[in-house]
């Protein structure tokens, strides 16, 4: 789905599914229709359609807490999805304790068109492993579920120490405010960085976080009167278009290099380069749709020197060249500049 293909197609709302399973988590639930309720083009129009469905006719759905869910609609919903998003439930059954789904689960999922785009939220990744969706694919999943999801699921390739994995057409993330992120990225795959953006403001949470799951696992707290890296990463963003030695972000942290890299990590949950890399792609991407700055300059204020250096990088994170970004999702001169702030510095936020 792109809005700046310049076709004159009939317009269509991208139609969003969500699943609601019995012993789902409502706050899990709503992630998907506070993201993808909020997008709207140019003329106002909502870009994405969301509706809510269940295994079964229309009625209520138990959740975790004290109340339940009266969903609108059955499984034939499904059928009209363009992106089906599974959100976690605590009374997944046979899936979560065997790995095979219910007969009723089952004919559900079998209405999904090929080629629809399908996500899940936290343990909604069992759903989707129980089904086969992800035999010999990458996916996550919360951190405390991922030995015991790699245990069940031996053929998928767990990756249990980042926010979310995009593998094209399959999509999973960690627990519960991963979902956040999973489905702004989604947003922002969709419709570029000044619409997720903006969505993100008006969600008032940070339109991207930095490292991944291992900032959130428990360890011992930290003395308080220990250094931490925050001042480092500061000075670094507002350096990006300059070289970013690692050595001079120790000294900014007065620390040595050995423990900058140790203590940045526990922080942000990856090392400093790439760290740095993934604040130089969001750089080029805000520059790349918010103004006509050659590919060439764009490459040397967002840091990366040359265009070939950012071709590759932009590569290799999103599997397409600079200048057929650009062309996906240019806005309109002044259009959406507001919406797109530098990259920002968030570890830890959301949850």
């Amino acid at each position: 789905m792109n809005t700046a293909t310049g076709t004159a197609t009939a317009f269509r709302a991208h139609r969003v599914a969500v699943l609601a399973l019995d012993g789902l988590l409502p706050f899990e639930l709503g992630i998907p229709h506070r993201i993808f309720g909020r997008p709207r083009d140019a003329a106002g129009r909502h870009l994405y359609e969301v509706v809510t469905c269940s295994v079964r006719p229309p009625g209520p759905v138990r959740t975790d807490a004290d109340f339940s869910i009266d969903v609108a609609h059955g499984p034939e919903a499904l059928a009209t999805a363009d992106t089906v998003i599974v959100p976690a439930s605590y009374e997944l059954g046979p899936v979560h304790e065997k790995g095979v789904l219910t007969g009723e689960l089952a004919a559900a999922l079998a209405l999904i068109r090929p080629g629809t785009r399908l996500a899940s939220i936290c343990t909604g990744v069992y759903v989707l492993a129980a089904a086969g969706l992800l035999d010999g694919r990458p996916a996550t999943t919360h951190w405390a579920e991922a030995d015991r999801f790699q245990r069940l699921f031996p053929r998928i390739k767990v990756d249990a120490d980042v926010l979310f994995i995009d593998d094209g057409d399959v999509l999973t993330s960690a627990g519960v405010a991963a979902g956040i992120d999973l489905c702004l990225h989604m947003v922002r795959r969709d419709h570029g960085t000044a619409i997720a953006n903006e969505v993100a403001r008006r969600t008032v949470v940070p339109p991207h976080r930095d490292g991944g799951q291992a900032q959130y696992i428990h360890r011992p707290v930290p003395d308080p009167q220990l250094a931490t890296t925050t001042t480092a990463r500061a000075w670094a963003l507002s350096r990006l278009h300059e070289p970013v030695q690692l050595r001079d972000m120790a000294a900014r942290a007065a620390m040595s290099v050995r423990t900058f890299t140790r203590r940045f990590r526990e922080e942000v949950g990856v090392s400093p380069g790439q760290w740095l890399t993934q604040q130089r792609v969001e750089r080029a991407r805000h520059l790349l749709e918010s103004t006509d700055l050659s590919v060439d300059r764009v490459a040397r204020d967002a840091g990366f020197g040359t265009a070939q250096s950012m071709r590759q990088h932009l590569q290799a994170a999103l599997g397409v060249t600079p200048t057929a970004y650009r062309s996906a999702f240019r806005t309109a001169p002044g259009a959406g500049a507001e919406s797109c702030p530098q990259p920002v510095d968030t570890p830890g936020a959301g949850g």
